[in-house]
């Protein structure tokens, strides 16, 4: 495996941080201004869009556009002393400064937005980046691939969207994009697939009128597709009384089942364990997977802790977010008082360890179909993963990717920033061997598999370091839920 340090020519754009395309002066105004004196600041900043924040904690709470503004004064019973809390947009997209450019032209197409407010990591308003601040690092590929994903009128034209998709992906991977941004960069478009073929299959359907989304789980809710995954996804809906629920599920089923088949022809596998929406098992009211999660979470039970590392990882990606906003908001306050449930997921995270013996070699498991390999995913990128969730659950933070996880955890425990990023990088490292594997073959069961063997010494050596930071996790969770 080569490892090359150059980024792609069109992708050096999507990796610049927001921060530093963002408008260096943003228009920001408190919530009692009075519209009055919001347009008089438009005319002499010229900007076309202000945040609303709160003046002592700068937190963002608001975003107006001019153009709205200028609706609202449009109308004959408009008072120009209102204050702009009355008119503004509540709860606006917001990411962190530090956010890649090309995850926020995903987010802005996705949404339908072309404003987005930036924050630091503590929550603060930073500042305001449009579309039309995107424009000056333009990149082909996104746009074109968007473009493409959102002209599809038949699932035929969904399937030609994806695989330009992966194939993209490919050629990025090969010319060196860092793992975290590629994944991001996946994760987003695929996220658009699911979105357009969702809508396609929609319009197929009757569907009750009652509030429902869909739900991604696994490695897409965690923004960490690779190039070899299956669908783990589920439904949500809002019954108009708990007696209809059954009714409900009924009537989205068979759109459920059309969409899992849709995304099958798309090229995303069907997942091995039926986690999918067009399961009556996880195609469930909002009361019904917050009953779920709550049984998961006070009877930890073999089977509830293995679904933890699917379910715990859920992210809305179309339809109405607001009930699963809710179940996650929840689920954060809610978690870190159950003792049993952590002291059962560590225990799943210390059963095995990672595959490197006590004398610094390479250790193998006795698969007989791929003897002299190491499972990349099991036996390495998992450990990563269960940890991030574990401690992420606990410390009451929802963070979406493991990063990110390992990242927002560090920052509430002040842990030694190097090892964080020895961390990071070693769970990164794996992920880059993962993905070049998944290029290599098309044999699924071998898709984790790599023979140290097949690499040079340096990536050998790389490779043994970063189990050696799985152990070191391993030996803090042992460490603080005292085993």
């Amino acid at each position: 495996m080569t490892e090359m340090a150059t980024q792609p020519t069109d992708s050096l754009s999507d990796l610049a941080q927001l921060r530093v395309l963002a408008r260096s002066q943003p228009l920001v105004v408190e919530p009692e201004t009075r519209l009055r004196e919001l347009l008089f600041r438009f005319s002499q900043n010229r900007e076309d869009a202000a945040a609303i924040a709160d003046p002592a904690t700068r937190l963002p709470l608001g975003l107006i556009r001019l153009r709205e503004l200028l609706h609202v004064l449009g109308d004959e019973n408009a008072d120009l002393d209102d204050p702009i809390a009355a008119h503004m947009t509540g709860a606006p997209l917001t990411l962190t400064a530090d956010t890649p450019a090309h995850r926020a032209r995903v987010m802005m197409a996705k949404r339908g937005v072309d404003q987005i407010l930036l924050t630091e990591a503590d929550g603060t308003l930073f500042g305001l980046v449009g579309h039309a601040d995107l424009l000056g690092a333009p990149t082909i590929a996104a746009e074109t691939l968007i473009a493409t994903i959102n002209r599809a009128r038949d699932l035929d034209a969904m399937v030609i969207a994806a695989d330009q998709v992966r194939r993209r992906g490919a050629e990025r991977f090969q010319a060196g994009m860092g793992i975290e941004s590629l994944c991001h960069w996946m994760s987003g478009l695929n996220d658009l697939i699911a979105m357009r073929v969702i809508e396609l299959i929609e319009d197929e359907f009757e569907l009750p009128p009652v509030p429902w989304c869909w739900l991604a789980f696994g490695s897409e809710g965690r923004l960490e597709q690779t190039f070899a995954t299956d669908q783990d996804n589920g439904l949500l809906f809002v019954p108009p009384t708990p007696d209809a629920t059954e009714d409900m599920r009924q009537a989205f089923l068979p759109f459920a089942q059309a969409v899992n088949r849709a995304l099958h022809h798309c090229g995303f596998e069907r997942c091995p364990g039926d986690i999918m929406a067009g399961n009556p098992d996880w195609c469930l009211s909002a009361a019904e997977w917050k009953r779920r999660f709550s049984d998961w979470l006070e009877v930890p039970e073999p089977e509830a802790v293995l679904h933890s590392s699917i379910f715990f990882d859920f992210r809305p990606i179309y339809g109405d977010g607001s009930p699963a906003d809710q179940l996650r908001d929840w689920l954060s306050t809610n978690a870190h008082s159950h003792a049993r449930f952590f002291h059962a997921l560590a225990s799943l995270n210390l059963e095995s360890t990672p595959p490197i013996g006590w004398t610094g070699q390479f250790t193998f498991d006795r698969n007989r179909d791929f003897p002299h390999t190491i499972d990349l995913k099991l036996q390495g990128a998992r450990y990563f993963m269960d940890a991030a969730r574990l401690w992420a659950l606990k410390e009451g933070v929802w963070a979406t990717s493991t990063a990110e996880r390992l990242r927002a955890v560090a920052h509430r425990q002040q842990r030694n920033p190097e090892e964080l990023a020895a961390e990071i990088e070693a769970f990164h490292l794996i992920q880059r061997f993962r993905i070049h594997q998944q290029l290599q073959t098309r044999d699924r069961d071998a898709a984790n598999r790599v023979d140290p063997d097949d690499l040079n010494e340096l990536h050998r050596l790389m490779l043994k370091e970063s189990f050696k930071q799985a152990k070191k996790i391993q030996s803090r969770i042992r460490q603080e839920l005292v085993f």
